[in-house]
C-alpha cells in the first residue's frame, strides 16, 4: 500500500444538499454528530495503510481546509507522504477555469501524479459514508493486471439513475456501462471509487475526457483497456441528497447499525474541539439518540443526532432530526423530521416540521426538498412561536424580521429580506408582497 497514491475528489458543490452545502463544500458537511463526511475517505486511507494522500478542493474550500489542516488527526502530518490539499490554479498554456469534471480535476494536477512514488493511483470521492479496507481492492487489481478496477455494489433500483450502471462478465470484467441512465438496465452501480495503474491513468487522461464515469471509463472500454469490477458488500451511502443524508444519519441509530462507529479496529478519525462532557439534566428524556460532547439537554430527544454544543432547553422536543454544532433550542420548541444547521437559534414554542403533509414539495427546490424534511440554514434565527411546515427551506442568516407571518406552510421558504424592507412596517411589507 506504500506504492499507492490516493486522490480524494472533494471539490463538489453538492447542489442537491440544498442550503447545507451553500456555504461549504459537500465533503465538509457535518455527519454523525462529531464527524465530517470526508473523514470516512481519509480514515479509510490511513486504516488501509495508505499515507500518501492528495485532496482536490474547489468549491467553498475554507471549512474543508480548516478541518483537514496539516492532517494530524489522521496521522498524515508527515515530511514524506502525508496529505496535500490542491486547488485550481492558473498555469501557462492552460486557461484559468474551474475543474470541468472529476477526470479534469485529476488532469489539472497531473504533475503531482507523475512525481508520486509507486505504480497505482486510488481515486476516491470525498462525499461517501462507508468503511472499506482498500487492501483487498488493490490486491484484486494487481492480480488481474487491470488498467482500472471499479468498486461496485447493488443500489435500490429507484436510485440507480443517479449512478454509473454496469454489467460484469467472466472474471468480473466490465462488459457494459451506462452513466446515469434514465432507464437503468440493472441495479449494479459504480461507487465512484477507482484504482488505476499509473501508466494507464496517465495514458487515458486528456482534455476531451472530463469525467471518469461519463467519459474515461467508457473510452477505456471502447479502446480495449482491461476494466474490471470489484464487488463491495459493506455499508455504503452516497449522501448526495437531503433524503440520503438524513437517512444515513438515522441508520446510525439502529440497534445494530451496519456502520459501526464503535469499531476499535477501524476508527473514524476527525478533527475535534475539546469540549466538556455532555450534560443530561434532571428533566431530560432521551431515547435512541446520539448526543455529542458539549451538549446540554434538559428537554426530550427522540431518535435524533446532536452535534457538539447543542442545547435543548426544558420542555423542548427534538424528534427524528439532525441538529448541528452549537444550535440552541429554547423551551417548548418542537423539532420534527428536520435538519438544523450550525449555530441556529430556535425561539421558545417554535415548531419546525409541523403537519402531516409530507408530500408537498418545496416550491423553491421541488426536486431536493420533497420527502417531508425541513432544512434550516446556518446561523438562522427562528422567532418565538413560529410554526414551520414540512419540506420548508429556511435560508442561512435569516433573522426574526425576515418572517412575514407566524406560519410558514409546507413547501414554503424564508429568505433574508433587504435592509430597506426590514425598516418598513410589517403591514407595508405584506402589502408590497401582494
Amino acid at each position: 500500500m506504500k506504492r499507492v497514491l490516493a486522490i480524494i475528489l472533494a471539490g463538489g458543490e453538492g447542489e442537491r444538499l440544498s442550503i447545507l452545502s451553500s456555504l461549504r463544500a459537500k465533503p465538509a458537511v457535518p455527519f454523525g454528530g462529531k464527524y465530517r463526511i470526508i473523514d470516512f475517505a481519509l480514515s479509510n486511507c490511513v486504516n488501509s495503510g495508505i499515507d500518501n494522500v492528495v485532496v482536490l478542493t474547489q468549491y467553498n474550500p475554507r471549512s474543508l481546509n480548516d478541518h483537514i489542516g496539516l492532517g494530524r488527526p489522521w496521522d498524515l502530518d508527515r515530511t514524506r507522504g502525508g496529505i496535500r490539499l490542491l486547488q485550481p490554479y492558473m498555469s501557462r498554456g492552460r486557461p484559468t477555469e474551474w475543474y470541468r469534471g472529476t477526470a479534469d480535476a485529476v488532469l489539472s494536477n497531473i504533475e503531482a501524479i507523475r512525481q508520486a512514488p509507486g505504480d497505482l493511483v486510488l481515486v476516491l470521492a470525498g462525499d461517501h459514508i462507508y468503511k472499506m479496507d482498500y487492501g483487498p481492492f488493490v490486491q484484486a487489481h494487481r492480480r488481474r493486471r487491470a488498467d482500472v478496477t471499479v468498486a461496485v455494489r447493488p443500489v435500490p433500483l429507484g436510485e440507480a439513475h443517479r449512478f454509473g450502471i454496469l454489467a460484469l462478465g467472466e472474471g468480473d470484467a466490465v462488459v457494459d456501462w451506462e452513466e446515469k441512465p434514465a432507464k437503468p438496465k440493472s441495479d449494479l452501480a459504480s461507487m465512484g471509487i477507482y484504482v488505476f495503474s499509473k501508466k494507464a491513468l496517465l495514458g487515458w487522461l486528456r482534455e476531451d475526457l472530463t469525467d471518469f464515469g461519463r467519459d474515461v471509463i467508457p473510452a477505456m472500454l471502447g479502446g480495449g483497456a482491461r476494466v474490471y469490477g470489484y464487488r463491495f458488500e459493506g455499508y455504503w451511502q452516497d449522501v448526495g441528497t437531503i433524503e440520503s443524508y438524513w437517512q444515513a444519519n438515522m441508520d446510525l441509530l439502529e440497534e445494530r447499525p451496519q456502520l459501526d462507529l464503535n469499531d476499535r479496529d477501524w476508527l473514524i478519525h476527525t478533527r475535534s474541539e475539546e469540549r466538556a462532557p455532555a450534560r443530561i439534566g434532571a428533566t431530560a428524556n432521551i431515547h435512541n439518540s446520539l448526543i455529542s460532547h458539549g451538549c446540554s439537554v434538559a428537554g426530550t430527544v427522540e431518535h435524533s443526532v446532536l452535534s457538539p454544543g447543542v442545547r435543548v432547553d426544558i420542555g423542548a422536543v427534538v424528534r427524528d432530526s439532525i441538529v448541528l454544532f452549537d444550535t440552541v433550542i429554547r423551551a417548548g420548541a418542537i423539532i420534527d423530521r428536520s435538519i438544523i444547521d450550525k449555530e441556529v437559534s430556535i425561539g421558545p414554542n417554535a415548531h419546525i416540521g409541523e403537519g402531516a403533509d409530507l408530500g408537498v414539495p418545496n416550491r423553491q427546490e421541488p426536486t431536493r426538498l420533497n420527502t417531508g424534511i425541513t432544512v434550516v440554514g446556518k446561523r438562522a434565527i427562528i422567532p418565538r412561536g413560529v410554526r414551520i411546515g414540512r419540506n420548508c427551506r429556511i435560508a442561512e442568516g435569516v433573522r426574526a424580521a425576515d418572517f412575514r407571518s407566524r406560519l410558514v406552510r409546507s413547501g414554503g421558504s424564508v429568505e433574508p429580506r433587504r435592509d430597506d424592507e426590514r425598516r418598513l412596517p410589517a403591514s407595508a411589507v405584506r402589502q408590497g408582497a401582494r
